[in-house]
């Protein structure tokens, strides 16, 4: 992103306490590991750090100039010094302007879990359609919808920006900023429900992604009785499910599918009906900005899920099956009629601590449990202080204090040609699984 200083006054609506008179093109930084000389610097500050510590060396670095909220902070080597209220909002409108610039075609996504591998799917489809610039990563929150924006490129057709919320108020002010023509809500569950209190208002919350929705734009949304209740119809909707009677799943393995939406044909060379769930809010998004069938079917077959989403490795005999990027009640019980459901024997859970479940954490780790009791697995590992609580009363149920314990269980008891999934929460870093495992 580079804009000229009239155009950084006019966007951030600072007050100009020192500029100079060149009016070429200036790009940005908020990381003085990272600025580069000509740049403005842009002080972020959060609840450990502020960014306005690092002016100085900002501009040692070769800096031009940088934000301020402060205007008795004046260093005379700066040649151009802007004064805000707040430097992230002064980043965000920034962002905004240069996006309305370039104004490509803005897809939003989010969702209680999938939002990345939708996000993911967008984009291996929209990129047959034309230059197309994703969300990196998992960065969806304020920051990252900055560094998304600032990444465009004069050729930019498509935008998908996938948002994230941890409370409310926080979805609409992305979509405030990157106004999208398409909202997407790929589910409505219970992750963050400690933080919100209820599922109708983490309904709300992802709700709020329509707030800024353009006027003649679309929500795509799961087809769920929260988003109902909260939808207040301002904007054409499109709901999307697995009873959709368009819908015909052909065929279904641990590691494809095949199924007809609509008349047309489209093959995913990843397992589960949640991800044939999470297809359909690609098609229909793609339907709506008027891009062939044809082509979404190419950018479907082309999707492969990123590190920990379904990732199949073969380890040392195992076949194993990452799917801990993140889990919540929905996702986990989706991976396991998956897993269950399509892997052949000998099988064997792996399930970790779910996180950010408030007060009845405990309860829903239990009801994880209840769910497996319709199903059959040689082994239910499960590590973690919360994972203990998944203990269904018909299978084999083993529970570790530590993860290495875990490993030697395996190495030692398991044959050596089971299909494992592993899941759980981030935090509990099973990917060390992986590593002792393969060590």
């Amino acid at each position: 992103m580079k804009l000229s200083l009239s155009e950084i006054i006019k966007a951030s609506g600072a007050e100009v306490i020192k500029k100079n008179d060149d009016n070429s093109l200036i790009g940005f930084s908020t990381d003085t590991r990272t600025i580069e000389k000509g740049q403005i610097y842009i002080p972020l500050k959060g609840e450990n750090f502020d960014g306005e510590n690092f002016i100085q060396n900002a501009l040692e670095k070769g800096a031009i100039g940088y934000f301020t909220t402060d205007k008795n902070k004046i260093y005379n080597n700066a040649e151009i010094i802007l004064l805000v209220k707040n430097t992230l909002e002064a980043y965000l409108k920034l962002a905004n302007y240069y996006k309305n610039k370039i104004n490509p075609y803005t897809i939003a996504v989010t969702g209680s879990s999938g939002k990345t591998t939708v996000k993911e799917m967008l984009y291996s489809v929209f990129k047959n359609a034309g230059n197309t610039v994703k969300s990196i990563l998992n960065h969806n929150n304020e920051i990252g919808l900055c560094q998304t924006l600032s990444s465009l490129e004069t050729d930019t057709k498509y935008l998908i920006a996938e948002m994230g919320m941890r409370g409310f108020g926080e979805i609409e002010l992305l979509s405030k900023y990157a106004q999208p023509d398409i909202a997407v809500i790929v589910n409505t569950g219970s992750a963050h429900i400690g933080r919100l209190g209820s599922l109708l208002n983490i309904a709300k919350a992802k709700f709020e992604i329509t707030s800024h929705l353009k006027q003649d734009g679309i929500l795509i949304a799961h087809d769920n009785e929260l988003i109902k209740q909260v939808n207040d119809n301002k904007h054409k909707t499109i709901y999307f499910g697995l009873n959709d009677k368009n819908l015909v799943i052909k065929e279904m393995t641990s590691e494809t599918c095949k199924f007809e939406y609509k008349g047309y044909e489209y093959k995913l060379n990843v397992a589960g009906e949640h991800n044939v769930q999470n297809a359909l809010a690609v098609i229909e998004a793609g339907l709506f900005a008027r891009i062939t069938p044809e082509i979404i079917a190419k950018g479907l077959f082309e999707f492969t899920p990123i590190e920990k989403r379904w990732d199949v490795k073969d380890i040392k005999g195992f076949k194993i099956i990452n799917d801990s990027y993140n889990s919540n009640p929905e996702s986990v019980k989706a991976a396991i009629k998956t897993f269950l459901d399509y892997t052949p024997s000998p099988k064997t859970l792996v399930l970790g601590d779910m996180g950010e479940l408030g007060l009845n954490e405990e309860e829903y780790h239990a009801q994880t449990g209840q769910f497996l009791e319709n199903y059959n697995c040689d082994y239910v590992l499960t590590v973690g202080n919360l994972a203990k609580y998944i203990n269904p009363k018909n299978l084999k149920t083993v529970h570790f204090e530590d993860k290495h314990e875990l490993c030697e269980f395996i190495k030692n008891k398991l044959p050596k040609n089971s299909n494992i999934l592993l899941k759980a929460s981030r935090f509990m870093k099973f990917e060390e699984i992986l590593e002792e495992l393969n060590s």
